[in-house]
């Protein structure tokens, strides 16, 4: 007989009010596979982008990308976890669902010193700031980095992160009050983007000289101007499209403004090695445990509420994790 169970799924891409609420039959685990019971499911922009169909999946589709929870069984052939082990994962599609089959290769253990709401918004925003901070641009001291959106839920994590590895952090927000949470986050300046003429600020706090990497999250409506804020040599580094995608432009215009570099990386590809993505994890955990790293969760929405969920993301108006409680 089919279990059905819980899930928010879209059936063709929309807006908010694509998603919908209802049941969904149960996985199995295939060989490799853990079956996950999810208690937290992160909200992310990724999910937007596959509820409207800018990035394309097979429907009818289960959104969410990043989870924890408990083992409930395993599939043939997985070692390391057991029933009951508490487990958390990012870039698995699903986690918008009650259960979850996940590959073995992208679950991590929870240690007990993290709650799994914390895990669960830590992981995909998380992990990105790291390789954004430590991979695809290794910060360190003496360094300078402009993080654009540094008040939304990536952004303090990567202000946190830059500042932890000893580079200067400027930083752009969309408001006085975001303005305050970054600077209290630790970036050594703060623009806001609504009232300020960023490149114009950028060049004034650099004395001209341009920072070493803009991270851009933002996409159409910074890039451009992103590029004008950077050293000779310097790297653009593109995550995300908050605004919308970038428009083509000639390549031609990276040498007329100083020999400059631009990236489009994505977590997948650091976080596809065991190691790195253990790696990644444990420091995410180990600096939650400390207090070093602060995860800020700021509203937890049931699961029927997953579309006000992705209005508010959308609407810019969130200046952290949220969260949907799917227990």
């Amino acid at each position: 007989m089919l279990t059905l169970m819980q899930a928010v799924y879209i059936e063709q891409p929309g807006g908010p009010n694509a998603l919908v609420h209802g049941e969904r039959p149960e996985p199995t685990p295939a060989a490799g596979e853990v079956l996950v019971r999810v208690a937290f499911a992160g909200v992310n922009f990724i999910d937007t982008y596959h509820r409207s169909g800018l990035y394309a999946l097979p429907l009818p589709a289960i959104l969410g990308s990043e989870g924890a929870g408990t083992v409930e069984a395993v599939g043939d052939g997985v070692t390391g976890f057991a029933p009951g082990d508490r487990v958390a994962y990012a870039n698995a599609r699903g986690s918008y669902a009650a259960l979850h089959s996940v590959p073995a290769a992208m679950l991590v253990h929870v240690p007990e010193a993290v709650s799994l709401d914390i895990a669960a918004a830590v992981m995909l925003q998380g992990m990105t700031a790291h390789y954004l901070t430590h991979s695809t641009v290794a910060l360190a001291s003496g360094q300078t980095c402009l993080i654009h959106a540094a008040a939304g839920g990536t952004g303090r994590l990567m202000v946190q992160m830059a500042t932890l590895r000893g580079a200067r952090v400027i930083a752009t927000a969309g408001s006085a009050e975001k303005v305050a949470l970054t600077l209290g986050d630790g970036a050594s300046a703060a623009i806001d983007y609504g009232m300020q003429d960023f490149v114009a600020e950028v060049k004034r706090l650099t004395d001209g000289h341009g920072v070493d990497v803009v991270y851009d999250g933002v996409g159409q409506a910074t890039f451009l101007k992103g590029l004008d804020c950077l050293r000779p040599r310097g790297t653009m580094v593109i995550f995300g499209n908050a605004s919308g995608p970038i428009a083509p432009f000639d390549p031609l215009m990276l040498s007329a403004k100083g020999s400059l570099y631009v990236t489009r990386p994505t977590l997948a590809t650091y976080i596809a090695r065991r190691d790195e993505l253990d790696w990644r994890a444990r420091d995410l955990f180990t600096w939650i445990a400390a207090g070093t790293l602060k995860v800020r969760v700021v509203k937890v929405y049931p699961l029927a509420d997953a579309a006000q969920a992705h209005a508010d993301l959308a609407a810019r108006k969130t200046t952290g994790k949220l969260l949907l409680a799917i227990a």
